[in-house]
């Protein structure tokens, strides 16, 4: 091709009914469609033709180039933005990869409610039209130990919808030490301003008293709020007042206290060694009289924001106009119905993935990564071994920061591969496997994987290190 005229070389290409004529491509035909094909094959013909006139040597133009080309284009085209992960990173809650995974009763309910019609607001005993949150609100009752509950899209979406019901144009008297920014650039001074309320700032960035608070309560005071820190911790000189004194300050001063308690945790984590998180039902049997909280993160459920508490708080946020703005469909009351029924019945660290993932021992994880190791070691090529090495978890998504999981990892190595390699080749894989680098080792924890992509992930490791590798087609966004 080199010293061939480019006329001479362009007269070689097939044309399109040519192309169409091959096995592969007219598998595409079938599966996709006629003109979707035909048009990306025209695209395809016309770089090809490009590349000839600038004297590109590497322009394929045999029928069979074409045909893997095409393939290969339509492979990334064709694959969704959004997919499936195996996430062996350790990270249970990782915001990147989704948060929490759902429960097969969850799942279940999922696809029930997604195949047809259902009774999102519509009363089957009356015959008429009904409020959607109603459906639920029981079960929110009773698992929770609150008056009244509403679901919204998400715990931002909560707090917001919180303020703007109940503090536009008041004061909202929060600690400097609780001004957070947390993912996503969310701030809760900048949230409070979208809402109309009055930011009411009281002690300093390490210490604040109750008496900062009581000092700052005046005729304008429409909420004391206390804001769960995230993934954010202060050690050292610090002091803030435990929450049964801001309890007894806001019912003697007869100002509402509301609390963002962040993460949703229902079960006590302290048997787990996690001693930080506080649970959803004793801040609500303490006293405080509203809280709110991400449905997709310790909870284990669906992305969501729930608002619980005293019905005189909830009820008023129910019919504020945003509310609509924020609600929930029905897949997502579908799912966190199942998921709350989980807990109901206690049997939340049996079925909810996150609560089981926290509370495998280290033993447990030993022992499944001694039966991963040892069925993956004879299969592996030359060059290539694994080893078990002690490691750590993390809860992750703003939730428990100071606390790790001791864990037995498996760490995979080869003679020709490098970590980072290792990595980068299997987050190109489908579906691609979020593995992580420590200390020149790339790092599989299995406390993260679930156990039905044991097989899948086995074999994207055995793929990473075979001297063969070829990458899949990755998404194009277009």
């Amino acid at each position: 091709m080199k010293n061939e005229p480019p006329q001479e070389i362009l007269r070689r290409i097939p044309a399109v009914d040519q192309l169409l004529l091959r096995p592969a491509i007219a598998s595409w035909v079938e599966s996709t469609g006629h003109e979707f094909v035909v048009a990306e094959i025209q695209r395809l013909l016309a770089e090809v033709r490009a590349a000839i006139l600038s004297q590109d040597a590497d322009a394929g133009t045999t029928p069979e180039q074409l045909e893997a080309a095409l393939g290969a284009r339509l492979g990334r085209r064709l694959r969704p933005g959004l997919g499936p992960v195996i996430n062996a990173s350790g990270v249970i809650l990782h915001t990147n990869l989704g948060r929490a995974p759902l429960s097969a009763g969850a799942r279940e309910t999922l696809s029930a409610h997604s195949a047809g019609y259902t009774n999102l607001e519509y009363d089957l005993s009356e015959g008429k039209r009904s409020q959607r949150d109603k459906l639920i609100q029981p079960l929110l009752r009773e698992v929770l130990g609150c008056e009244d509950a509403a679901v919204v899209n998400n715990n931002a979406a909560a707090v917001y919808l919180i303020l703007d019901t109940l503090a536009r144009g008041r004061e909202v008297i929060v600690s400097r030490g609780e001004l957070v920014e947390i993912g996503g650039s969310f701030r809760i001074p900048e949230i409070m301003a979208r809402s109309g309320a009055l930011l009411r700032e009281v002690g300093t960035t390490n210490k604040t008293r109750i008496g900062d608070y009581e000092s700052a309560l005046n005729e304008n005071t429409a909420l004391l709020l206390k804001v769960h820190p995230s993934n954010y911790r202060m050690h050292g000189f610090t002091e803030k007042p435990a929450l049964e004194a801001l309890v007894d300050l806001a019912r003697r001063r007869r100002v509402p206290l509301v609390e963002d308690i962040g993460s949703g945790c229902l079960v006590d984590l302290r048997p787990y060694g996690i001693a930080d998180e506080p649970t959803v039902q004793a801040s609500l049997s303490s006293g405080v009289d509203l809280i709110s909280f991400s449905g997709d993160k310790l909870l284990g459920g669906p992305q969501a924001g729930i608002i619980a508490g005293a019905r005189s708080l909830v009820e008023p946020i129910r019919k504020n106009p945003l509310m609509r703005t924020y609600r929930v469909d029905k897949l997502v009351y579908g799912a966190l119905e199942a998921t709350l029924g989980s807990y109901r019945f206690g049997r939340a660290a049996a079925e909810i993935p996150v609560v089981r993932m926290i509370a495998m021992t280290v033993e447990e994880t030993r022992r499944r990564a001694r039966r991963f190791a040892r069925r993956l070691r004879p299969l592996l090529p030359g060059g290539a071994a694994v080893h078990l090495v002690e490691g750590e978890s993390v809860v992750g998504g703003g939730s428990c920061p100071e606390s790790a999981l001791p864990s037995i990892l498996v760490s995979l190595e080869s003679e020709s591969v490098r970590p980072g390699v290792i990595e980068s080749r299997l987050r190109s894989l489908d579906p691609p496997v979020i593995i992580r680098i420590e200390g020149d080792r790339a790092l599989v924890d299995l406390r993260t994987v679930l156990p039905f992509q044991e097989k899948v992930l086995a074999e994207s490791l055995l793929e990473a290190v075979s001297p063969g590798f070829e990458r899949a087609p990755g998404p194009s966004g277009g």
